[in-house]
Formats: structure tokens, sequence, C-alpha cells
């Protein structure tokens, strides 16, 4: 959910992207792991620089390689290569941060050379949570992320068009994959933003929506660099990406986004691939009518007030 203003000293001498010791043409078969699912999100083990494993988010709407905390980056002596200014997608303020390199990431047995990393803070729902991999470091391969089996996998080869039936194109803004969905049948873009904590729609376009259960606050959510109110609501109306129908889904509204995000819990549904040499992303479930209820509750800021509790009809089960 981040996008990044390139600039600074010895940004522009780092490479775009990553390079692989197994790029997307060397790659012949597959190479999986397991993958966690917590509050939605997507959970890795990876090593770095030949040590590990550590526990890394996968967070699609995150338009660089990495993030590593503060704390391993101290543990390994990564040291600063370049500074890079942070900010979000609603553009309001933004953080000046360091970038170190990482000379491997290995991940399912794919092994990422010279790996610019983000030292910064990352919060993970189920707890300790030591990096991020974003969108980014995946451009040479075709990216999986199985929800229902809990793999990520990582391959070689391209996907076909099929007529936008669970093979949609997208395209690139800052980095992050934004294709198109309809709401109420109106065509809008969104973000596949697999760090993302639900089905959030823009205020201009909740502001037409129809209501089976009106917006009330929900929680508080947080960026790096923007704080807001969330509020969540019952549509009277269904959500469509490709042939997949979502009925009268709960969503999200965000005051500080200006595009919908499919964020994690929707994407729970699916097996998502996604190819970025080709700009397409397959959705893949096992029935064509899915249901979304309450989105997980969010991580609590430090120090945070208490918020008032939302209606039992919009609090998540289980």
């Amino acid at each position: 959910m981040l996008s990044f203003a390139r600039n600074i000293r010895a940004w522009a001498a780092l490479p775009l992207v990553a390079s692989f010791c197994l790029s997307a043409q060397k790659v012949t078969h597959t190479h999986s792991a397991p993958m966690t699912e917590r509050f939605g999100k997507p959970y890795v083990m990876v090593t770095i620089n030949g040590k590990g494993p550590y526990r890394f988010v996968i967070d699609t709407g995150t338009g660089t390689d990495a993030f590593v905390s503060p704390e391993l980056a101290d543990e390994l002596k990564l040291t600063t290569a370049a500074e890079v200014v942070v900010t979000d997608p609603s553009k309001q303020g933004g953080e000046r941060v360091p970038i170190v390199l990482l000379e491997s990431l290995e991940l399912a047995g794919v092994k990422f050379d010279w790996v610019k990393a983000v030292r910064h803070v990352v919060t993970g729902e189920a707890g300790s949570c030591q990096g991020m991999l974003g969108f980014a470091l995946f451009h040479d391969l075709l990216l999986t992320l199985d929800f229902p089996h809990r793999r990520v996998v990582l391959g070689g080869g391209a996907l076909t068009p099929d007529g936008e039936k669970t093979i949609l194109p997208f395209r690139l803004v800052d980095g992050v994959p934004v294709t198109r969905l309809r709401v109420n049948g109106e065509s809008v873009e969104a973000q596949l933003d697999s760090g993302g904590g639900g089905l959030t729609l823009p205020l201009d376009l909740a502001a037409r929506q129809k209501w089976e259960i009106e917006p009330v606050v929900f929680a508080t959510g947080q960026t790096m660099t923007t704080r807001f109110d969330i509020r969540a609501a019952k549509l009277a109306t269904d959500v469509t990406v490709g042939k997949y129908t979502f009925t009268r889904p709960v969503v999200e509204i965000h005051p500080a986004f200006p595009l919908v995000n499919f964020g994690s819990p929707p994407m729970q549904k699916f097996a998502i691939t996604f190819d970025q040499k080709s700009l397409l992303v397959r959705l893949n479930a096992d029935r064509d009518h899915l249901q979304l209820l309450a989105p997980p509750s969010p991580t609590r800021l430090t120090n945070e007030p208490k918020p008032e509790l939302p209606p039992p009809h919009l609090v998540p089960l289980g």
C-alpha cells in the first residue's frame, strides 16, 4: 500500500529491479513454499545473506523490492547504500528512509541477488515480522499466492489472455498492479494489494452506492504517513472481477486512497498469479459466486484510544 518518490543520493546508481540467480528464463519448473495466512495477509520464510530463516509478509501493494526491519538490518550489519522518500497513495506527506542492499535473498529455492531493501519498521498482524517482499521483487517470475492451499509458487512461463474471464490485464502505478473490476456495474480501477485490509472504496465511489447496511466507523487505519478512520458497510449490489461475483459484499471506505483496493480478504478466495512481463493476472477460485464478510480487525496503533465497538453485524466471525 505504498508508493515511492525516487530521487536522491546514489539512488539513480541502483538498478531498478533485482537481479536473479534463477531468472524467469532459467526456471523450468515451479518452486513453492508454505505460506502462512493471518488476518488474510500472506507470510513466508526467507533467508538473507545465507542466514535465517526470517518471517516476511508478501505485499503486492508495495511497489519496491523489499523492506527490512531496523532490528534485522542491524543484526545482519547492513549498510546504507542510498536514501528514498516514502509516501502513500494519498500523497499526504513523505518520509526520507535509508536503502540497504541484500547480497542475497532466498524464497522457495529461488535466489535473488543484490536486492534493494527499505530499512523501516514493518508491522505484522500475526506477531513478529522482520520484513516485507514487494511486488517489484518478482518482476521476472510468475508469482502465485495460493491462499486456499497456503502456498507461494514461483515459476517461469507466461499467462495467456482468456477474454477477461479469469485472466485480466493490469497496469503498474508506482510499481503496484492496478486492474479493473465492477462495482454495481460501474467499471473502476482497483489496486491488487495482498497487504491491504479488505475490499475498500474511495469516498467518491462510496457516495454513489446503495447500502444494505449503512457505513459506520469500523477501525482506525494507518499507512506510513497517514492516519484515518475506516468505515465498513454492506453493499446492496454486487462487485464483479472477471467472471467472479462478490454478492452484496461488506466493504471498507477509506478517505486516504484514490482507487478501489482489492486487498487480502477478497484475495483469500483465490489462487492469484501475477505475470509482470505480460501485465496479466489470473484469478482461480472453486466457484463463481463468492461472499465477503466483515474484514479482519487491523492492528491497533500504539497508544491509540480504545475505539467504540462496531455494530454486531459487522464484527468478523472466527
